[in-house]
């Protein structure tokens, strides 16, 4: 019956936008934040504060994703489960009638939200530590400290902000390559920053660049002056990292050290 009307409208007709104390999302920044996470059908999307559920309800129409609605309030939530049989996905998406704290959202692979800053400050440590690495968070408007968002985009008046979770990478980290070399490094931690030194066969080389994206690792190592760097790419599992570029493909890096006070920084 609602489908010739917009999103927005919709809710109207549905009497969304009465006596309803929060901000909801405009259908144009919801479509936005589905598109800067990447979100597609094999995504399982947890959406903190729901609301109405239009953010989960998009999700599933236009993205195939599963989507979860956590929201507080009863009257909000009855009114998304509506919506969503109205839409004729309620099979792909559920709304929760739990405190956002409280919530189990560690079977995300996106984590929507837009709350408060000081909000975003208490849920961080548990995004960082709950999430599995490369899921990704994105937030409306409000951004996480000095947790620095991988990318920014402007929107409207506002912004949108989307974090990829974070392997935990820090410590000492070895591996052979076939042709008998050994590496070694020791990388320190902020969030998604790292820094660190490399050695091959224990004589100290150049580690250019270390760069972690979610789950995967790269570093770029300059092993001689004549020669181009090289870039060995990992990806990241639990106690080991197993090289998935074409150099040195197949490796398997193991974690001989964890990160210690001096060698671990704040953040992860």
């Amino acid at each position: 019956m609602f489908r010739h009307l917009s999103r927005d409208d919709q809710m109207e007709e549905m009497g969304m936008h009465l006596d309803v104390p929060y901000v909801p999302t405009h259908e144009s920044v919801v479509k936005g934040m589905l598109e800067l996470a990447g979100v597609d059908a094999d995504d399982v999307l947890y959406d903190l504060g729901s609301g109405d559920g239009r953010i989960p309800v998009a999700a599933a129409l236009d993205h195939g994703a599963s989507a979860i609605g956590v929201e507080i309030d009863s009257g909000r939530v009855g009114l998304a489960r509506a919506y969503a049989e109205q839409m004729g996905v309620e099979h792909k998406v559920a709304f929760l009638e739990l405190d956002l704290f409280e919530v189990d959202f560690s079977p995300a692979t996106v984590v929507t939200m837009y709350l408060l800053h000081t909000v975003n400050l208490e849920l961080r440590p548990r995004l960082l530590a709950e999430l599995r690495p490369g899921s990704r968070i994105v937030s409306h408007a409000f951004d996480m400290g000095d947790w620095r968002a991988d990318r920014k985009v402007s929107f409207k008046s506002d912004a949108l902000y989307l974090w990829i979770v974070p392997a935990r990478v820090a410590g000492t980290w070895q591996w052979q390559t076939a042709d008998g070399t050994r590496y070694r490094v020791e990388l320190q931690q902020r969030y998604q920053k790292l820094i660190g030194e490399l050695w091959i066969n224990d004589e100290l080389a150049e580690l250019e660049t270390a760069l972690l994206w979610g789950d995967l690792l790269e570093l770029v190592v300059q092993k001689e002056q004549d020669y181009e760097p090289e870039s060995i790419v990992f990806h990241c599992q639990d106690e080991q990292l197993t090289v998935v570029s074409e150099n040195q493909k197949g490796a398997v890096a193991r974690r001989v050290a964890a990160a210690t006070d001096d060698k671990q920084i704040d953040g992860v």
